[in-house]
């Protein structure tokens, strides 16, 4: 004991001899329920403890108060394993009011030391049992550097060492340490870290208190980092250490940014700015200080973000703009700059009705709060949107980059295209690389660049027009050769290498007889000159290696029909066809503005007719020169019959057949028939999977082939494991098809591809819903599919094939395909369900219920009347999806088919259930639920359940509703993870919701969407923000329901089904009417009166009522006439 109490002993001390035997078990009622709150006692079994007599004199008397905290800090950790964690004395001894308190967790040390506060400080401040707050619930950010320290004060405040937490200690030493981060390396003298932590009013230990969070903070920083200066402390930072600062940095490097003109990376910016909060900034800190800066950072905080959303509109994001501008201005009513965003948003989404009714709410809202009217910039822009002023939908564009260098002529090279066109992008890269090339020249390594394109693509004029260009660059000369290596005798290397020393000024006594031994003297002339050689048409690689020269001053422009890999160092450029902008202006500069004004329309038909190939529309573009008696139209008819199209494309000796003979003459047997046989598939690219399906070769050598034919530029590889042919080349190669390829081969290759997406289709709707049965009832194929390991390939793979799927289900409705066609489009439903590819699958779908009625099958015209009746009912078109629904239960009637008897029932129930014929909805159900469970469809079983639950509800059988929905959602998680279990969740969301168990719902909603999203059912997404936003208007929560409204019409697009569009805007509007925008809520209603009158649809009667409401009240309380504002 008297060790523990000499001048010179530490805390370490003092804890040893304390803990040799200072403890002893102490009985409840010593306490008498006093001193020791019942909260803090813990279970009735729980040992306390107590200082043995004494301790509490020589901790009162021997040690001052710091040392005093010192040593029952260090009891307390010695304890903590076993008595539970520290609590903040510190903080107890400066909170004489009691609002600190101890956790749960610290019962028994609490007992311990209460005692002890109580003889020192004059009553125990330990009350209540409510946790002292440690520094929260910690989520390592993303910008802290690593292996550094670094402070977050934009959310908690926090400390890191890279990515892993530091403790920061209680809510004042936080305190402590963010007044002395926002002081930027600044002094805080003690009186002023005093002050702002309890500003007037500080205890009477709150300088000891003070110093105590420093000393703490010391441990936890390490040296050199927080000292003490002139009776103060000041915390010295590394840069970048500090989150706040790095914000700062990232706002004005936007700024800057966007003055410069690049307003996309200058919101990518602000965006990293604003992902540096999390939360509310210095979130839980007590103290005036700490208040301030709250609300310092919170006003610049919105700040930012309104600058994001400026921005988000300047770049075209303004439908995208509007639910988050929505919920902004519900949460910052008089942000009147949030307001106008929110305006010019709606006008430019085509909501100019909404757009004027924000400005009338903000208006009345203005003018009832503040007595005051909006700022002159809103009111000029409700005037603009009134006259329409088309300058509202202009956006700022970056400075235009300053033009190449006018083209001149250089000696050798060939004249340059008159009416070269587009290729901007093409020329600046090789400019810069050929230009910068002669002016860094000193190097030993040749810079070598690489045209590869297609026949006809305008590698010869690209080239020639990018040499012209930098001609100034190279004073000593340009050399040219056409190596003529699309043709059947490509010029021999010696040859070319004497040309060029001729024009170097080289003798012919003087050349030398061998390649090698040219190639030295053309190296040996080209020394210490700066030229440049372009070397046109090359056929490969190992033709060009012999012209190369051995200076970097003199660069080489190589143009070809195959990609010049195998030249080290080569920097290849792959030319694409036009752009439609490029093509027209082409077709213009050779045909004359004046005729192509006239008919702008026909004249992009026939540059698009042309597969935007520069040969084809010069071809195009000539002849209609030559005739002036023909119109833009005429030749777009002529072009139009594709099968004539070729044929068309003829001007004096240039041809487009011409140009691709030349390449498919070169081709081995196995290309030319793999160039003939996938162009027969009508899709708008190939995969690998389906190009060996097609060639009925492994993936390995299929993959050989396509990328050989890449490398003759026949064919693109846009994507890894995608290919697709230029539009021209395509009608070539199914020409050469159809004169090359025995008869007997075209058919089985188309058929073998549809086994192959039929096959694989299977696979993922087995996938995306477990158990069903509906791929047990598939015609068979003889083709395996892909196998996938995962849901998200399975769906990575149908969303990527989906034109081709459709296009392939087109293609197959002759006799021996049909039935299989109509399968393919019934097991990738999901396409149409998503709406992401609603509109080709209909299409597709009435053309194949035409073939088959043709076909006179009964079972598959059941099946493709089924198929188009499930795609009219996602479209809400309801007199359709039942007359088809109807065709298909006499056609599956007929042929015996169960799986469509089954679904067909279902379906005919959800038209009467849409058509609120709620008792016939339930017998068809019934009906179906029976064939479901007969034929073991356990998925289909539960699907039925959930309808049924919602005709109960209509019929407000609430209780029964969530009976029958618990029931689908039990099935449905048995059998696994799958879109119709969210479905099922979605329905028990409504029951729910219905029950006035909003808690309840919005998890099964929320569940629902996290399913829907994941599967990419776009949607079913939109559809669950609807309910989700009805369950928040129903519990009171109309701003969250105004923002889940918002984002549902963002999902739910026309194409989806207008009546959907109009249950949305009714929700919205009676969110925004309840959040006191009635003018806005009125459009809203007004919009979707107009879909319903249109459709005769249900809703209609209540969107009447709401607006019979708002009409009344607004004539009741009309807005004040406020003070003009500047």
């Amino acid at each position: 004991m008297r060790a523990a109490s000499l001048p010179e002993a530490g805390a370490a001390t003092v804890s040893e001899v304390l803990l040799g035997d200072i403890l002893q078990p102490s009985a409840r009622e010593e306490y008498g329920g006093e001193r020791l709150p019942a909260a803090l006692a813990g279970g009735s079994g729980e040992v306390l403890y107590d200082f043995r007599p004494g301790v509490r004199d020589l901790l009162a008397s021997g040690l001052d108060t710091e040392q005093s905290l010192e040593t029952v800090e260090a009891v307390g950790r010695a304890l903590e394993p076993y008595l539970g964690r520290i609590p903040d004395f510190a903080a107890l001894l400066a909170d004489p009011g009691g609002s600190a308190r101890l956790s749960p967790g610290a019962t028994a040390f609490a007992v311990l030391v209460s005692p002890v506060l109580d003889r020192l400080y004059g009553g125990s401040p330990v009350a209540g049992g409510a946790a002292l707050a440690a520094s929260g619930p910690v989520t390592t950010p993303p910008w802290p550097p690593a292996d550094a320290v670094s402070f977050s004060v934009l959310g908690p405040v926090r400390v890191w060492r890279g990515e892993d937490a530091l403790p920061s200690g209680s809510p004042q030493q936080r305190a402590l340490l963010a007044a002395l981060l926002l002081r930027d390396g600044h002094t805080a003298t003690a009186a002023e870290l005093v002050s702002a932590l309890w500003e007037a009013d500080p205890p009477a230990q709150a300088l000891a208190a003070v110093r105590t969070y420093a000393a703490r903070l010391r441990r936890v920083l390490g040296d050199g980092m927080l000292l003490s200066e002139r009776g103060g402390y000041v915390l010295r930072l590394e840069p970048g250490a500090l989150d706040l600062d790095l914000a700062r940095d990232l706002a004005a490097e936007s700024e800057r940014v966007h003055r410069s003109g690049d307003p996309s990376l200058a919101r990518d910016l602000l965006v990293r700015s604003l992902d540096l909060w999390d939360g509310e900034a210095l979130a839980g800190l007590p103290g005036p200080f700490a208040a301030a800066e709250r609300v310092r950072l919170e006003e610049w905080r919105l700040a930012l973000l309104e600058r994001r959303l400026t921005l988000d509109l300047e770049l075209g994001g303004h439908a995208e703009a509007v639910p988050g501008l929505t919920a902004l201005t519900a949460a910052h009513p008089l942000r009147e700059r949030l307001r106008e965003l929110l305006m010019l948003a709606l006008y430019r989404s085509g909501r100019q009705a909404e757009a004027l009714a924000v400005y009338a709410d903000t208006r009345r809202l203005l003018a009832d709060e503040l007595g005051v009217e909006p700022v002159r910039e809103l009111s000029r822009l409700q005037q603009r949107i009134l006259l329409a002023d088309d300058s509202l939908f202009a956006v700022p564009h970056a400075p235009a980059r300053p033009r190449p260098p006018e083209p001149v002529r250089p000696a050798l090279l060939p004249a340059t295209v008159p009416d070269f066109t587009g290729r901007g992008a093409l020329v600046r890269e090789l400019v810069d690389r050929l230009a910068g090339t002669a002016d860094e020249a000193g190097g030993s390594v040749t810079a070598l660049c690489s045209v590869a394109g297609l026949g006809g693509i305008g590698k010869t004029a690209l080239a020639v027009h990018v040499a012209h260009l930098v001609r100034a660059h190279f004073p000593d000369g340009q050399l040219y050769a056409d190596l003529q290596g699309a043709g059947p005798r490509p010029a021999e290397p010696g040859t070319v290498l004497a040309s060029f020393l001729r024009a170097l000024g080289t003798p012919d006594a003087g050349i030398a007889e061998s390649v090698a031994e040219r190639g030295a003297q053309f190296r040996a002339a080209l020394d210490g000159r700066r030229m440049l050689l372009l070397l046109d048409n090359a056929r490969d690689a190992a033709q060009v290696r012999p012209l190369l020269p051995g200076t970097a001053a003199c660069p080489v422009l190589v143009t070809s029909r195959a990609r010049m890999t195998g030249l080290a160092g080569a920097h290849v450029v792959d030319l694409d066809v036009m752009s439609p902008e490029e093509g027209l202006q082409l077709f213009t500069r050779i045909v004359g503005e004046e005729r192509v004004a006239a008919e702008r329309t026909a004249a992009l038909d026939v540059v698009a007719a042309c597969g935007f190939l520069p040969l084809a529309i010069r071809i195009a573009a000539s002849r209609l020169a030559a005739r002036r008696t023909w119109t833009v139209s005429v030749l777009a008819a002529k072009l139009a019959d594709e099968r004539r199209r070729l044929h068309e494309l003829r001007a004096g000796d240039l041809a487009v057949t011409a140009t691709f003979e030349l390449g498919y003459g070169q081709l081995e047997p196995d290309q030319r028939r793999a160039f003939r046989l996938l162009a027969l598939a009508d899709g708008p690219d190939l995969s690998l999977g389906a190009a060996a399906a097609v060639l009925d070769l492994p993936a390995q050598r299929t993959e050989h082939l396509l990328e050989s034919l890449v490398d003759t530029s026949l064919l693109d590889s846009w994507a890894p494991g995608r290919y697709r042919y230029p539009d021209l080349v395509r009608i070539h190669a199914r020409a050469c098809a159809e004169r090359d390829e025995a008869p007997g081969e075209r058919g089985p290759a188309l058929s073998r591809l549809l086994d192959f997406y039929l096959a694989t289709a299977a696979r993922v709707h087995a996938i995306e819903r477990p158990g069903d049965r509906l791929v047990d009832h598939l015609a068979p194929t003889a083709t395996p599919g892909l196998r996938f390991s995962a849901s998200g390939d399975a769906l990575d793979w149908l969303y990527a094939e989906a034109g081709c799927l459709l296009a392939c289900a087109r293609q197959s409705s002759d006799a021996p395909r049909l039935s299989r066609a109509v399968d393919l489009l019934w097991v990738t439903r999901d396409l149409s369900e998503s709406g992401s590819h609603a509109a080709p699958y209909e299409s597709t779908a009435i053309l194949l219920l035409d073939a088959a009625e043709s076909s006179g099958d009964p079972r598959t015209v059941g099946r493709a009347a089924l198929v188009l009746a499930e795609s009219e009912l996602f479209l809400s078109r309801f007199d359709a999806a039942e007359r088809m629904a109807a065709q298909a239960l006499r056609e599956a009637e007929t042929s015996g088919d169960t799986a469509v008897l089954c679904r067909a029932a279902a379906l005919r129930g959800l038209v009467d259930f849409s058509r609120g014929r709620y008792g016939a909805a339930e017998a068809r159900l019934d009906r179906a639920l029976e064939g479901f469970r007969a034929d073991g469809d356990r998925p289909g079983e539960a699907s039925v359940l959930g309808h049924l639950a919602r005709v109960r509800l209509a019929l407000g059988n609430t209780h029964g509703a969530l009976t029958l929905a618990r029931q689908a959602v039990g099935i449905h998680d048995g059998l696994g993870r799958s879109v119709r279990g969210a479905n099922a969740r979605y329905t028990l969301g409504l029951a729910l919701t219905r029950a006035g168990r909003y808690a309840e719902a919005r998890e099964a909603l929320h569940a629902a969407r996290d399913v829907f999203g994941e599967h990419r059912q776009r949607v079913w997404e939109g559809l669950t923000c609807l309910r989700l936003a009805e369950a928040e208007l129903a519990a009171e929560r109309p701003a969250q329901a105004a923002e889940l409204a918002e984002q549902a019409l963002g999902y739910i697009g026309v194409t989806e089904g207008e009546q959907r569009r109009g249950t949305v805007l009714t929700v919205l509007g009676r969110a925004l009417d309840a959040l006191g925008q009635p003018d806005r809520a009125r459009t809203c209603w007004q919009e979707a009166l107009r879909i319903f009158e249109d459709r005769d649809a249900a809703g209609y009667e209540e969107v009447r009522g709401l607006l019979g409401h708002t009409a009344a009240t607004a004539r009741r309380t009309r807005p004040r006439q406020g003070g003009h504002r500047p």
